[in-house]
């Protein structure tokens, strides 16, 4: 099974425990490596899902880690929120020409590439396995495993026969510390929803 990384420390120490040679990842990622120690709370990319995804992912992270940029920051910049900004990373969202224009600017990146890389349509899915591998994001799975038919039920209850989009929707993440002190994860999905129009 190949190494998930969640960030650019991980990225660093896989390489040299695994003792993997580091010409097998390209320039942008070595470059990443060797930053690790002063970067190490930065989201990077993990080399095992380069097949899968645009040639822009490659590039927008390579020069998010040289600006040392969190998509906290960057949603920021474009005055939307994190999740969204780190889905047109990983190409799973479209970037408006505005969104485009901020990027570039924030990046120090040339628009007309930015525009030609992130041009078209996301193909939406096609990145992550099923079931998840990562731990994180095989939580979220787990999520929808256990409370799934509790969702539904209490939805159908709430709005009638329907689903609710993941297109038409949005999503942010928050941290919340109780006053033990413990930290929580809130993530927060609002999706428009639709009518399921019956079969006729």
């Amino acid at each position: 099974m190949k190494p998930q990384f969640s960030n650019i420390a991980r990225l660093s120490s896989t390489v040299l425990k695994t003792k993997a040679p580091i010409h097998r990842f390209n320039a942008p990622v070595r470059s990443a490596v060797f930053k690790a120690a002063t970067m190490s709370n930065l989201a990077t990319l993990d080399t095992s899902l380069h097949d899968r995804l645009p040639t822009s992912s490659v590039s927008l992270f390579s020069a998010k880690a040289k600006k040392q940029l969190s998509f906290e920051a960057l949603a920021k910049e474009l005055g939307r929120d994190e999740v969204a900004v780190a889905a047109i990373f990983y190409g799973q969202a479209r970037a408006s020409d505005e969104d485009i224009t901020k990027l570039a600017d924030a990046l120090s990146m040339d628009r007309s590439t930015l525009a030609e890389r992130l041009g078209g349509y996301p193909d939406r899915g096609r990145v992550l396995d099923m079931p998840p591998r990562e731990p994180l994001m095989y939580r979220l799975y787990e999520i929808v495993q256990n409370y799934g038919y509790a969702y539904k039920a209490v939805m159908n209850e709430k709005f009638g026969d329907g689903i609710m989009s993941a297109i038409n929707f949005s999503t942010k993440v928050e941290k919340e510390t109780d006053k033990e002190g413990n930290t929580y994860a809130v993530i927060t999905l609002r999706g428009k929803w639709y009518v399921t129009f019956p079969i006729v």
